[in-house]
């Protein structure tokens, strides 16, 4: 397997072996229930709106994907370590369950070993997403499903009280969103622990991410239906996300460095406070352009906005972090800079900014990035080909009006 790290300081690739660890051995279904699968399809299929199903206590064992394309069902399981559905024999379809629906509750539950992404729910308003687990058995693995829980193109998204273990993109996911609250869920042993991307107003807190590749990530990507800003990012647990990159190679994730706490790439109006980031090897806070990255080559509509603008971190508390960076760049700049025992600053940042939004060499105040923490910043001077980094943390000490929360209109 081969994975392309992010680009902070030139490019770096790295040849890895098979990957594994950070979970149980796979489930024994040899007393699964292989029969529940024609009822529950049944049940799916015949769906009205209003009904709730009820999934027992039990292990049920599938060969195929489930879908559900009626608005105003409930499913609900008797808790995400009573009620599991495995796809550990899946032959056919990708996913787990597939929802392409309004109005969609699924609660106290856990899918797990699916062939693709566990849980996806596709273009759909009003979803909660509630005490459900996806898990991948073997272990972490470039071989596992990309997404666990993966709302996408959907708006008045609640995700809470979720866990999410094994997936070779993220975790918990949900992008080309509106009115986005994750809360209160534990990510681990993914490529990306819980992964914002071009969503419009997202509250991301109260979460645990860590043994992740990179804790949290909120991310602009290019030719995509929408951009993304209006991101907090608060009271969350962030630390030693450390576990080496299995994402496919090609893909953005498989850019995030191993050892990455919180990355912001290419995205405006993202506020970071009130979180515990720590010892996260390469660095507890990245801030980057599409520039800086492994997909930095692929053609983008020409309104895309690569710069991270209106940045605002503070109040954080940080410990340890930066000490082992990965990549052969990041580590010799580590040992140029700071010393062979040393260690990076709590935040690196590419360095690139917009010169054509500049007044007087500077950018206007609304959109600088900010740091209120006492901690360095290490700019990697990305435009000038990272030739003279430096550490340049009054450069950054300003600050910005508080995002306002994200106001779900749900029946919760």
């Amino acid at each position: 397997m081969k994975t392309i790290r992010f680009l902070i300081v030139g490019a770096a690739a790295l040849a890895l072996g098979a990957c594994g660890g950070g979970g149980q051995e796979g489930r024994d279904l040899s007393e699964a229930d292989t029969d529940y699968q024609t009822v529950l399809l049944e049940r799916l299929i015949d769906a009205q709106p209003g009904d709730v199903i009820e999934i027992p206590a039990g292990v049920y064992s599938f060969d195929r994907s489930l879908s559900l394309n009626v608005d105003g069902v409930t499913i609900r399981g008797a808790g995400m370590d009573e009620t599991i559905l495995s796809f550990q024999d899946q032959i056919a379809g990708a996913e787990g369950l597939i929802v392409t629906a309004d109005d969609f509750t699924l609660e106290d539950l856990a899918i797990e070993d699916t062939s693709g992404d566990g849980l996806k729910v596709n273009g759909g308003e009003n979803i909660i997403i509630r005490g459900v687990r996806v898990e991948w058995t073997d272990g972490y693995s470039t071989d596992n499903g990309a997404y666990g829980i993966y709302p996408v193109q959907t708006t008045n998204v609640l995700v809470e009280n979720t866990v999410a273990i094994g997936a070779s993109d993220a975790g918990i996911y949900v992008g080309q969103s509106r009115n986005v609250v994750v809360r209160n869920s534990r990510a681990e042993y993914n490529v990306a622990g819980i992964e914002i991307e071009n969503c419009i107003g997202a509250d991301v807190y109260g979460n645990v991410a860590t043994n992740n590749t990179g804790g949290i990530l909120v991310f602009n990507m290019p030719n995509l239906p929408q951009p993304g800003y209006h991101t907090r990012v608060y009271d969350n647990e962030v630390f030693a996300n450390n576990t080496e990159n299995f994402g496919h190679e090609g893909t953005p994730v498989a850019s995030v460095p191993a050892g990455s706490g919180i990355v912001i790439n290419s995205n405006d109006q993202v506020e970071i406070f009130n979180n515990r980031i720590a010892d996260n090897d390469t660095a507890n806070i990245i801030i980057s352009s599409l520039y800086s990255t492994g997909y930095s080559g692929s053609s983008a509509q020409d309104d895309f906005d690569p710069y991270p603008e209106t940045i605002w971190i503070h109040d954080n508390t940080y410990e340890g972090g930066g000490s082992s960076p990965d990549g052969m760049d990041l580590t010799a700049l580590k040992i140029a800079m700071f010393g062979l025992n040393g260690a990076l600053p709590d935040i690196l940042f590419d360095g690139y900014i917009d010169s054509e939004k500049m007044v007087d060499g500077a950018l206007p105040d609304a959109l600088r990035i900010c740091v209120d923490d006492p901690v360095d910043v290490l700019n990697a001077d990305g435009p000038n080909n990272y030739g003279s980094p430096s550490v340049d943390t009054e450069a950054f000490r300003c600050t910005h009006e508080g995002l306002a929360p994200v106001e779900l209109a749900l029946a919760e």
